[in-house]
């Protein structure tokens, strides 16, 4: 029984998921330290000033009516045997040199966590999914789109940024500065910071539940924004399809479509973010009012002095109210870079379903004998795609793959290179099972030329070098040779140094599939796989490309779907397959003799279309 495909993993909880993102920010300790800092000196620099401006306005004060000597928090006095100018100019002077600090650290701290955050975190965290997804199996990349990959390495890293800037740090920040503010408040009137921030539960309660509602809107926000980068994709490499059938008034409709229920979502999330500020906006301003009534009061009893009392007093609750203002910001960045850090951990935490296992034997060179014993496999562990495969194929054999869509001849060549593993039975090149092979030297015996060949946005001669970038000039154009691609190679503006345009558009089909050969030959490979290489091509090409393909098959085991007879004669063997079984083989000959579908596909490629007649039995010797 074929074995199941691993279950996906369970998504994260939200705190898991930031046990995680602090398990990263871990990492970068020291830059969050000096970061964090820089946050602290800027309060210690801002508390310093405040006070200083008190001390003064009391100081003003004293010498207009009279009274006790004014004094501050942290100690600070004033000279008393000094005239009044000159102790307001130094009182002025230091409190512009306190601001020519904040301003430098300020710098500093903008400098810093830009390259903590952006130039170290998202560059590495970048490469470290890149990484991931250089490993990951075909089984990822057929479940996720192009545009959600897409997403994932861009948009979602940024999201984990978020966390660390807007969320992490300013909730650090936001909890000291509200501690240092209530503490200072305090000290100044207990009474007076109990009435101002009678307030501050509701806020927790409303930011709760702000919380709990935004989420699942930033949620769909998010894969509305991804089914648009897929369409938009999509269009772009259909182009050609769509302009060929003239749909592009159709596809505008569907993008402004999506367009549209990207903005709308969008916007329901941009109006109860607008409600919900104000309203936390609103409670705060409640505070100044309690301190205006309450505050004065005091002052006016000679509770609380002027400067150092109520000045310094309604700047720390400014302060603490615009902390508390921020509580939005973080709420709302919240559920941002979760929703996206969730998203980056799925394919971080994918799990590598082809890999070489520890004891793996390395294998520089191989023979290219291979071996399939009772093969099955199945994308889901459910539906077998194939079916008790038993093929012995000897080294420099050429085997031919026949069938309709969806027989399975595809994923039976997959299963050679590892892109996929079976789920039951054994795949042996060279009498060693496959999954015994380290993957690296494995899928260097191999070469491989798809369909549609893809080919880089590079030279020619760095798309040819591209499975050997050590490759010397003279070998690359050997194996343009072996390709016949030689020829058209020179003829282009800068020959092998040529540009080529996206996946090679500026080349003929023909053109790109002999690229894709010498590509493959030059590994020198004991392998070859051939995709159906001459399906999308017109006969004349199909001439040159046997031409090449002659060359480069000699001497090498080599499996080819193909559906012309064409192809199908050169092979040493022919497997035709239904429904994941090989229900004939043989030669061209021996399955010509015998009624079957191959006999009848290659009946359908006759020139008169005639079915072909059983070949006449020789007489029995008398």
């Amino acid at each position: 029984m074929p074995a199941p495909s691993p279950p996906p993993a369970a998504p994260l909880s939200n705190g898991a998921l930031v046990r995680r993102l602090l398990g990263l920010t871990w990492r970068y300790r020291l830059g969050c330290l000096k970061v964090l800092s820089i946050q602290l000196v800027l309060l210690t620099m801002g508390l310093l000033g405040l006070s200083l401006t008190g001390l003064g306005i009391d100081y003003i004060r004293h010498q207009v009516q009279g009274g006790p000597f004014p004094s501050a928090k942290f100690g600070l006095t004033l000279p008393a045997d000094w005239p009044p100018l000159p102790v307001i100019a130094l009182l002025a002077g230091i409190i512009l040199l306190l601001a020519l600090g904040r301003a430098l650290l300020n710098y500093a701290y903008l400098i810093s966590i830009n390259v903590l955050l952006q130039q170290q975190l998202v560059v590495e965290l970048r490469a470290v999914i890149y990484d991931k997804l250089q490993q990951l199996s075909f089984r990822f990349f057929d479940a996720n789109s192009t545009g959600s990959i897409i997403t994932r390495v861009t948009g979602d890293v940024q999201s984990v940024r978020m966390f660390l800037d807007q969320v992490l740090f300013q909730s650090v920040i936001m909890l000291v500065s509200l501690t240092v503010y209530v503490v200072y408040m305090a000290s100044l009137s207990p009474g007076l910071t109990l009435a101002c921030l009678a307030t501050t539960p509701l806020l927790a309660l409303l930011s709760l539940g702000f919380s709990k509602q935004i989420q699942p809107a930033y949620a769909q926000s998010r894969t509305l924004a991804e089914s648009l980068v897929q369409y938009l994709a999509e269009s772009i490499q259909g182009i050609a399809v769509t302009k060929g059938f003239g749909r592009e008034a159709e596809n505008r409709a569907r993008f402004d479509a999506a367009n549209r229920a990207v903005y709308d979502q969008q916007l329901g999330i941009f109006w109860r973010v607008s409600l919900f500020s104000p309203a936390v906006g609103l409670l705060t301003r409640v505070n100044m009012v309690v301190l205006l009534g309450y505050g004065g009061w005091l002052v006016m009893q000679g509770r609380l002095p002027l400067g150092t009392g109520l000045v310094v007093f309604a700047g720390l609750l400014e302060q603490f109210s615009g902390q508390v203002n921020n509580i939005a910001g973080v709420v709302n960045s919240v559920q941002q870079s979760l929703i996206g850090a969730r998203r980056v951990f799925e394919v971080m935490d994918a799990p590598v379903e082809v890999q070489s296992a520890p004891d793996a034997m390395p294998c520089p060179r191989l023979q290219g004998a291979v071996r399939f014993e009772r093969v099955a496999f199945s994308y889901s562990g459910i539906d077998p795609v194939l079916r008790d495969i038993t093929l012995d194929v000897r080294p420099g054999q050429c085997v031919a793959i026949l069938g309709a869509t969806g027989a399975g001849k595809s994923v039976l060549m997959s299963l050679i290179p590892r892109f996929y593993d079976v789920t039951a039975g054994r795949l042996l090149i060279d009498g060693i099972d496959v999954r015994h092979l380290h993957l690296d030297d494995l899928r260097r015996n191999i070469g491989l030329v798809f369909q549609e060949s893809f080919l880089f946005s590079n030279t020619v001669a760095a798309n040819i070098a591209f499975g050997h970038p050590g490759a010397t000039p003279a070998q690359i154009e050997q194996a343009a040779r072996i390709a016949a691609a030689h020829d058209f190679i020179v003829q282009l503006p800068q020959g092998y140094d040529t540009v080529l345009g996206e996946s090679g558009n500026t080349l003929s089909g023909g053109q790109r599939q002999r690229l894709a050969i010498a590509r493959a030959v030059l590994l020198a490979p004991a392998i070859l796989l051939l995709d159906d290489p001459t399906a999308a091509i017109d006969s004349e090409t199909e001439h040159e490309i046997f031409e090449a393909l002659d060359r480069a098959i000699a001497g090498r085991t080599t499996f080819i779907v193909a559906h012309r007879l064409s192809t199908l004669r050169r092979a040493d063997c022919i497997l035709v397959m239904e429904n994941g079984r090989i229900v004939q083989r043989g030669t061209h000959e021996e399955l010509l003799r015998v009624p079957g579908p191959y006999r009848h596909v290659a009946s359908l490629q006759l020139v008169d279309g005639r079915e072909l007649a059983p070949p006449p039995t020789p007489e029995a010797a008398p």
